[in-house]
């Protein structure tokens, strides 16, 4: 393979920041183009090119393609859980239609793009599901739009690969907690926005009720996995939906009880909102034997050392 070209749809969001700094590392700032609706202030951004791309705008979209000839997608932009609830419609179409013009690329006569990279969620789990030890294989019925366009979607790549041969990779992200954007709308972003408040000296009032054990990860985790799975040997990748993907999993008293090795006066309050009930249909501990085995995942950060991370890199915004 010559040299590669990255393009990141939806680079201005939580992991797509962060996607953007590793992959410059790796490639060289001119050979990763972040692109979105719009450019985050985030210093990463200034360190090479950028392109503003509405996915759903298709000649947009070709135009980028023709001028950049990417050799890898990756797809991250989507309304998220919580926020697709407001606007169920635009939120598939987003979803869905954005998906199906990056994979229609892929699978055009001449494509320059050899492999797509496309995030699923815990969300396209459903109440049926089991809660713990989720299996990588089992039943999938989700409540939500976002949970349903990421089942969905999930088969869409599959198909896309068995059809079209389209080198398509993906993992089933549960709770994405990082340090270096704001939270974006998810139904785990409590589990964010609970360390600035911890530092502000705020009381956090939490979304979610006592012992919603939910599934986490720390985002230098997240950015390893999804660089591990798009870095794989294709043969190592023997399954083309999404890969089950597990860091730690806590409640949010357990969340605060860590905060308080560290901030012994901090307090949490709960007061349930519509999020809950997203919540209590997703899965609490999620068996992601099979990516271990396939291409080698294993998580760097516990709880423990996730929360001593996240305090001592958000610290100085509040100092």
């Amino acid at each position: 393979m010559g040299k590669e070209k990255i393009l990141i749809i939806g680079a201005s969001g939580q992991l797509g920041t962060e996607l953007v700094e590793a992959l410059r590392n790796i490639y060289g700032a001119s050979s990763v183009v972040a692109s979105d609706i719009r450019k985050s202030d985030n210093p990463v951004f200034e360190t090479g090119p950028f392109e503003t791309l509405d996915i759903l705008d298709l000649a947009k979209w070709k135009d980028i393609l023709q001028r950049h000839q990417p050799t890898q997608v990756y797809h991250l932009a989507a309304l998220l859980s919580a926020t697709a609830e407001q606007n169920p419609e635009f939120a598939w179409k987003l979803n869905m239609q954005g998906l199906f013009h990056v994979l229609d690329a892929a699978r055009e006569e001449g494509s320059s793009i050899g492999r797509v990279y496309w995030p699923s969620s815990i969300a396209a789990f459903g109440p049926n599901t089991p809660r713990f030890e989720t299996p990588q294989y089992g039943p999938m019925d989700p409540t939500t739009v976002y949970g349903i366009s990421k089942y969905a979607g999930e088969l869409y790549i599959q198909y896309y690969f068995q059809r079209y041969g389209v080198d398509t990779r993906s993992l089933r992200y549960p709770g994405l907690i990082g340090h270096k954007s704001d939270p974006g709308g998810g139904t785990t972003d409590y589990a964010v926005g609970i360390y600035h408040d911890a530092l502000k000296g705020e009381v956090h009032d939490c979304f979610l009720k006592e012992g919603t054990i939910l599934p986490m990860l720390y985002m230098p985790d997240a950015v390893k996995a999804t660089l591990d799975v798009m870095h794989a040997d294709p043969e190592k990748i023997k399954m083309r939906m999404s890969y089950n993907l597990a860091g730690m999993s806590f409640a949010p008293e357990e969340i605060a009880d860590s905060i308080k090795e560290h901030i012994p006066d901090f307090q949490i309050t709960y007061n349930p909102d519509y999020r809950q009930a997203i919540a209590d249909t997703w899965p609490a501990v999620i068996d992601d034997s099979l990516a271990r085995e396939h291409w080698g995942w294993k998580p760097a950060y516990d709880l423990a050392a996730m929360t001593k991370d996240m305090l001592e890199n958000i610290a100085p915004r509040y100092s």
